[in-house]
């Protein structure tokens, strides 16, 4: 199955930021704020929309300097 990155479920990305070296802060409501030290915004989403918005991994592959290839790559050893 091809790797899709509008189909990631909450759980899974929280494993993703995990292994990229994010450290989960805290929670406000219904966002989780994760932090990478040297990242010049932290990474926000909101833990109750499943699966993760694609737009959301969009922006926070950006932020976090990773490639799409390198997701995926990433997620098949998840």
């Amino acid at each position: 199955m091809a790797f899709k990155i509008s189909n990631i479920s909450v759980r899974k990305y929280r494993s993703f930021l995990k292994v990229v070296g994010c450290v989960h802060d805290h929670d406000t409501g219904d966002h989780e704020i994760w932090h990478l030290e040297g990242a010049a915004r932290p990474i926000v989403f909101q833990s109750q929309i499943e699966p993760v918005p694609e737009f959301i991994v969009k922006q926070h592959l950006s932020i976090l300097g990773i490639s799409r290839k390198k997701m995926e790559l990433i997620f098949k050893e998840l």
